[in-house]
């Protein structure tokens, strides 16, 4: 197992992608190996001041960065020895099992769909992202961000990739799949939320609950919330800003502490050929080793191969 990891990737790269590679690699086993793609001029200090040889690591030099800021389809192309670029690259000829980066999200999800392509039969690949429930455990929200505007087709296909993700990934059996809407009727919501109630209503592909509001996020109603990307995003942040509030309001919960990004690290591109996982823009060490502990998990699990099942 080779996991690829774009070390110029995020706000804090590359000592907070190296530092995580570090701490990941203590928990992968003798034939699972981390491949670093990036400057190595800029990674070998850091591991020195660590005391770790850089021979535990596969490194393959790169002397290009695609910015945060920077547009996605035009870095793609016009840098093709980037980091993100050539990592791509590798996922795209197998010589990585899994590509992961905290650096540009637009550009990880247009490298992805230009690279190893959408799986056959979906619509558009989705990010999912964990939610804590109160009693325990933890349901999946999707989209969250790769898809702003969506038609009710699409949303379907949410609740399927959801639905194995939650099955595979979080290990929810028979997962419950349910609709964000501003009420649990049939009748109730925008023209979107309607269209794609009925397509979900007798459906077989996936254990569908019906609608669900926004109060019931944390409860135990749905183990997998569908929505577009812009609904999900505001959620998603409003969800992660409840953890900043108990630091500074001086209190711990270990509830709240599952809203921490650094939890899970990373959230996957589902619908595509292969895994990739992007990483919080912020992301410290502990969010890097979690989201290359993820990509270890996507391919263990064989997730791309059940999506690819389900949409023959």
């Amino acid at each position: 197992m080779k996991i690829g990891l774009d070390i110029m990737g995020g706000d804090f790269a590359p000592e907070a992608t190296v530092l995580g590679a570090i701490e990941a690699q203590k928990e992968l086993t003798h034939n699972q190996k981390l491949v670093l793609f990036g400057d190595k001029n800029q990674a070998i200090p850091i591991l020195s001041a660590h005391s770790i040889n850089p021979d535990i690591f596969e490194f393959v030099h790169t002397t290009e960065v695609i910015g945060m800021g920077e547009h996605a389809t035009k870095a793609i192309t016009q840098k093709p020895n980037s980091s993100i670029n050539v990592g791509f690259g590798y996922l795209k000829e197998g010589k990585i099992d899994s590509f992961s980066s905290a650096g540009n999200t637009g550009a990880m999800l247009v490298g992805s769909i230009f690279s190893v392509r959408t799986i056959s039969g979906v619509i558009r690949p989705a990010i999912p992202t964990d939610v804590p429930k109160l009693k325990g455990g933890s349901g999946v929200m999707l989209d969250v961000g790769a898809n702003a505007d969506c038609k009710p087709d699409a949303l379907f296909q949410f609740g399927i990739l959801g639905s194995l993700y939650a099955e595979h990934i979080c290990k929810i059996k028979q997962p419950k799949v349910a609709l964000i809407n501003i009420g649990e009727e049939e009748e109730k919501g925008n023209l979107l939320s309607q269209a794609t109630f009925g397509l979900m209503k007798d459906t077989k592909s996936f254990h569908f609950v019906g609608n669900i509001e926004g109060r019931d996020l944390f409860n135990e109603k749905a183990d997998v919330i569908v929505c577009d990307g812009f609904t999900g995003n505001i959620m998603l942040k409003l969800a992660e800003s409840f953890y900043r509030i108990t630091l500074k309001k001086g209190f711990k919960d270990d509830f709240f502490d599952h809203l921490n990004y650094e939890q899970y690290g990373g959230s996957p591109v589902l619908g595509v050929n292969a895994p990739v996982i992007i990483g919080h823009g912020i992301s410290n060490p502990k969010a890097i080793k979690n989201m290359i502990l993820l990509s270890k998990k996507m391919i263990e699990t064989r997730l791309v191969d059940k999506i690819k099942e389900a949409f023959k």
